[in-house]
């Protein structure tokens, strides 16, 4: 597989909910906590609502799970998706399949980088089932790199949708509503842990990964 042109620019993950103010902002700081343990430097996370509650910070029962798994809630503040948020994204995670054709309907363009963040986290557990592939992309994303670990990282997680996509069929759900991370907002603390249950192994999984792929 071509890899992308190497650039040292980090890598741009955006994660999209609803309100941006319960789902997305634990995905966007649990994932920006692990991936910066992995790669420091490397990995730029942000999140953003479909219909947000604009300028609100997150809910505090989100920010106690952020917190929960060594992630920092502090100075969160809600935003509404729009094409220029979207504009230079390398990887959507969406919380819902609604949301991801809300994200597609701002940018079709973004249709082989957009998955839901479960969908996201099955096709990484088929790939990190078959090392030696992944061990090939890590090293030609080092080649690539020339040397440099942030140009190297960044080509093998440019590469990473398209990869991710060629296994999706091995990681279809027995039920679709098991690519969804259900919705806490108005709603009690039960269902504020099921989407912790929901959302945790996900994240999990696209940490392992990281991990497994660490430039040299």
């Amino acid at each position: 597989m071509e890899l992308p042109a190497p650039t040292s620019a980090p890598v741009q993950i955006l994660t999209v909910c609803t309100g941006n103010i319960c789902r997305s902002p634990v995905a966007e700081r649990l994932l920006h906590a692990g991936l910066d343990q992995v790669v420091p430097g490397g990995f730029v996370v942000s999140s953003a609502g479909t219909r947000a509650m604009v300028g609100d910070p997150m809910q505090p029962a989100s920010a106690d799970i952020v917190r929960t798994f060594g992630g920092n809630p502090d100075h969160f503040v809600a935003r509404q998706l729009t094409g220029n948020i979207l504009r230079g994204v390398d990887l959507v995670l969406t919380m819902t399949s609604g949301h991801r054709g809300e994200v597609l309907q701002l940018d079709a363009s973004l249709l082989k980088r957009t998955f839901t963040i479960r969908e996201f986290a099955r096709t990484l557990d088929v790939l990190d089932g078959r090392a030696a592939e992944s061990a090939a992309e890590a090293a030609a994303a080092d080649a690539a790199g020339a040397g440099d670990p942030l140009a190297a990282n960044t080509a093998f997680w440019r590469g990473l949708p398209a990869r991710a996509a060629s296994v999706r069929h091995l990681s279809l759900p027995a039920d679709s509503s098991e690519n969804d991370i259900i919705d806490p907002y108005r709603r009690g603390p039960e269902t504020y842990s099921q989407m912790e249950d929901e959302l945790a192994p996900a994240i999990v999984s696209i940490l392992r990964h990281a991990r497994l792929n660490v430039p040299a």
